[in-house]
């Protein structure tokens, strides 16, 4: 362990009403060597990567950047596209939310959040979204992995399938999963709403 020691001031007095402060050692060269730690310890560090649990959808904006929200955005308009659950993606720092860039495409994908609107704090959204390893498709149905693959809530398709489809819904509109109407946004402005049965698969897409 490395530590640091602020040295000590020597204080050479003159006469008997004038003291001058003479350093030891110039804080300023303390200043970069705490830097330089600082850099090799976390400069250097190869970022986590992680699997995305569900769909991305994600549109170009006007700026011409990818980029995503915790509302989910699941209409397929011009400039959409899916990132596919089991993504391995690179997780970083972004206002207002993060950022991840996805493994082999390289894509970077701007993920706005609001936690106004949601039960979870950033960190804990991410780890909601995100797996240390990849989500087994065997444990979904036929219909669930159709619109898995296809980034859409159909009918016959469980809760579980839709969340991973589309994401998980905001919270300020549906306060459960075990709600029986989930509602997404498909864009800023309009919304779908997803209807489960009494067995808990979709009924109704509206």
């Amino acid at each position: 362990m490395t530590m640091f020691m602020i040295s000590r001031s020597q204080t050479t007095c003159h006469g008997t009403n004038s003291c001058t402060a003479v350093t030891k050692r110039p804080l300023l060269l303390v200043a970069i060597i705490a830097l330089w730690v600082l850099l090799t310890l976390f400069g250097c560090a190869s970022p986590q990567v992680v699997y995305l649990k569900n769909n991305v959808h994600a549109h170009r904006s006007h700026d011409g950047k990818l980029k995503a929200s915790y509302t989910n955005w699941v209409y397929p308009s011009p400039g959409h596209t899916v990132i596919p659950a089991n993504t391995p993606v690179i997780i970083g720092p972004w206002r207002p939310g993060f950022y991840f860039i996805t493994q082999g495409t390289n894509q970077r994908i701007f993920f706005e959040y609001d936690q106004r609107y949601m039960p979870y704090n950033l960190s804990d959204y991410i780890n909601l979204i995100t797996a240390s390893h990849p989500i087994p498709e065997a444990a979904f149905s036929e219909i669930d992995r159709k619109g898995i693959d296809s980034g859409k809530a159909l009918t016959g398709m469980s809760k579980a399938g839709i969340r991973v489809a589309l994401g998980y819904p905001a919270s300020h509109r549906t306060p459960s999963l075990k709600e029986d109407v989930w509602v997404y946004w498909r864009n800023r402005h309009r919304q779908i709403r997803v209807c489960f049965g009494d067995d808990g698969t979709v009924i109704a897409v509206h």
